[in-house]
């Protein structure tokens, strides 16, 4: 916006006249009114509420984030053209510590709620940051995480078969697990929690990506029973696994985060069953029923098991980038260019910020019921992804104004 035009819209915010956000047709769009929460002062602020917040901004913001709020420092947002009931509320929460100790905590701790005000005022009153060049090549490249999934775990087919189902005795299937479990079991081999040299050797070279992406593709595999002999009591195993069904559900097919055992290879089973019961699978939930139970009775379990039909996993599949971006849109405005003032505008933001808050809030970090549901079952190739995208969006200026009262 240049600087003329800038001035008329400050005179427009002192006068009280309405302006609207911006809509992707052009189409003017229902102005919002000022109400009696707190977090929508800053939206209204006058010419010199804006000056006096610049007097703040160079003070306790410019040196992370610019006098003209447009952040050279990795992992330290864009402020400018932010909408500034969302600032406000931010720097709110940052003074009271409710994101944890920050040096944000000490540049806003002993400024008054009037400059916070101002500050946002200010700092929302400027021209956004420009889009992020497009990479050409990842623009162009569509991720497929299947595919990738596949050539990650062509290593794996020569002991869990091509589609992940097992043909040689001792060797677990792989098809049919929730895509969560078998993260969670490979990084327990990482980690030792798992006692198995070999497979520690095999998976310690497998990124966390790579990980997430050969999960995938076996849960989305066509399950099946593997081809193995599972010598043993089917009838005296079923009796002895009835306990088991409350975790890993009727017939060895879990509706929980407790893996199936449906078609799973019965020695496998078997071994898996003794490893709890020494010690070597570092599990006390599986520890005492493991304990329970005999040798026979484990053998027989597992021939039971491994006579069951197994399901496909259930889950949630992942969506595309541009599936992604449709559901941040709903709140966060199309492209990212929110017109709700408590809302964050995500267009032209640095990907490495956003791609930083998103884990943070899938973690649980920065809390938030709905975005950590929205981001639950999303990749970090995903968040990558996502936070590119709107990277590359041109920000778009919305100023809020009062409207006279009729």
């Amino acid at each position: 916006m240049k600087q003329s035009v800038r001035k008329l819209f400050l005179t427009m915010l002192a006068a009280g006249i309405a302006v609207v956000g911006y809509s992707r047709d052009g189409s003017a769009q229902k102005p919002l009114k000022p109400g009696s929460n707190d977090e929508l002062r800053a939206a209204y602020a006058t010419s010199q509420d804006i000056a006096e917040g610049k007097r703040v901004a160079a003070a306790s913001c410019a040196g992370c984030h610019g006098i003209d709020g447009i952040s050279r420092a990795k992992d330290t947002p864009h402020i400018a053209g932010q909408r500034p009931g969302y600032m406000y509320m931010e720097l709110r929460v940052y003074q009271s510590g409710g994101r944890g100790n920050t040096p944000m905590n000490n540049s806003v701790r002993f400024l008054s709620d009037d400059a916070l005000v101002k500050v946002a005022a200010y700092y929302a009153s400027l021209d956004s940051a420009p889009p992020a060049p497009k990479n050409t090549k990842r623009a162009t490249a569509k991720r497929d995480p299947l595919a990738t999934g596949k050539a990650a775990a062509a290593g794996c087919g020569g002991c869990h078969g091509e589609n992940g189902i097992s043909s040689v005795p001792g060797m677990p299937s792989l098809v049919g697990f929730d895509p969560k479990y078998f993260v969670a079991a490979i990084n327990a081999y990482k980690n030792g929690q798992r006692k198995h040299d070999m497979m520690k050797t095999l998976v310690s070279a497998i990124s966390g990506k790579e990980l997430e992406s050969i999960a995938l593709f076996y849960a989305m595999q066509k399950p099946a029973k593997a081809k193995t002999p599972s010598p043993g009591d089917q009838t005296a195993g079923k009796a002895a696994a009835s306990a088991c069904a409350s975790c890993h559900g009727e017939g060895g097919v879990s509706t929980g985060s407790a893996p199936s055992l449906a078609g799973q290879d019965a020695q496998y089973f078997a071994s898996a069953m003794k490893e709890y019961k020494n010690g070597s699978r570092a599990d006390q939930t599986m520890k005492g029923p493991a304990a329970s139970v005999d040798d026979t009775a484990i053998k027989n379990m597992g021939a039971y098991y491994a006579s069951q039909t197994p399901q496909p996993a259930k889950f949630r599949k992942p969506l595309t980038t541009e599936e992604l971006a449709q559901r941040c849109d709903r709140c966060h405005g199309v492209d990212g260019n929110s017109t709700d003032p408590r809302s964050p505008a995500l267009a032209a933001q640095r990907a490495d910020y956003l791609e930083t808050v998103m884990r943070a809030y899938r973690k649980g970090d920065r809390r938030s019921t709905a975005m950590t549901a929205m981001l639950d079952n999303v990749s970090d190739e995903a968040i990558e992804e996502l936070a590119a995208h709107y990277s590359r969006q041109k920000a778009r200026t919305v100023v809020y104004v009062p409207l006279p009262s009729k």
